[in-house]
């Protein structure tokens, strides 16, 4: 009886100082992954959403490997250049996503076109680049119709001495992308003018059917400001931008 209790005891016995050098072993390896470093682009200080990031407002800070993700940015340079979509915390490691160099830009599919002042109805005064708008078709020969089944992208929106339409103050980008709705709407109301030409993002298709339906003067768009506007873009964009 006490050979067996004996033989359970040294077979408890070892299964125990197993179990414990293999939680010691596993220890030590986190330990090891989590001391294995890489280097990460982020900011040095608070940035607004809206500004544009420059080398001197970046360094870089060295992360656990384990910390890291795929979407972060190894290099500066990569960076210079690109606008905050979303407000950047001091030595918050930089996210791909939370940055854009052209978000104003057409995608590759589109070109940015000035529509004719001849073309259009009306325009609603809230209107401001960034914006995601309804182009709606009205003439005296058909009813009156919505033209793109999608909303599309205000390039900008100029007086007419060609100075964009904003709050100069207060503009309009920066706070959509901080998502402030009441500074969004007070930058709506203290523009710095009035809305005489409008540039939009279209593929040439939408352009080709625009323009056939308005250029014999029989048929007008009304541009409405749609809700979409309010959305925060929370990932890269799917089409690569380009310079035109």
């Amino acid at each position: 009886m006490n050979r067996k209790r004996n033989l359970f005891v040294s077979l408890a016995a070892a299964l125990l100082s197993g179990l414990l050098v293999y939680g010691v072993y596993m220890l030590q390896l986190r330990q090891v992954k989590f001391q294995e470093t890489v280097s990460v682009v982020v900011p040095k200080q608070f940035v607004q959403a809206g500004e544009r990031l420059t080398t001197d407002m970046l360094t870089v800070k060295q992360i656990s490997k384990a910390s890291y993700v795929s979407d972060m940015i190894f290099s500066v340079e990569e960076a210079n250049g690109m606008e905050a979509v979303v407000p950047l915390g001091s030595d918050e490691p930089l996210l791909k996503w939370k940055m854009d160099r052209f978000r104003l830009l057409p995608s590759r599919t589109q070109s940015t076109f000035q529509i004719p002042r001849d073309y259009v109805l009306s325009v609603s005064n809230g209107i401001r680049a960034g914006d995601k708008v309804i182009v709606y078709l009205s003439g005296e020969l058909a009813a009156s119709t919505r033209l793109f089944a999608e909303t599309v992208t205000v390039a900008s929106v100029k007086s007419s001495g060609n100075v964009e339409i904003d709050d100069t103050t207060n503009p309009n980008l920066m706070s959509l992308a901080n998502g402030d709705k009441e500074k969004m709407y007070a930058s709506r109301r203290d523009a710095n003018g009035m809305i005489d030409y409008i540039n939009l993002n279209l593929s040439e298709a939408q352009w080709l059917q625009l323009d056939s339906l308005c250029k014999s003067g029989k048929s007008k768009v009304v541009i409405a400001y749609s809700s979409e506007s309010l959305d925060i873009q929370t990932g890269v964009n799917d089409d690569a931008r380009v310079v035109k």
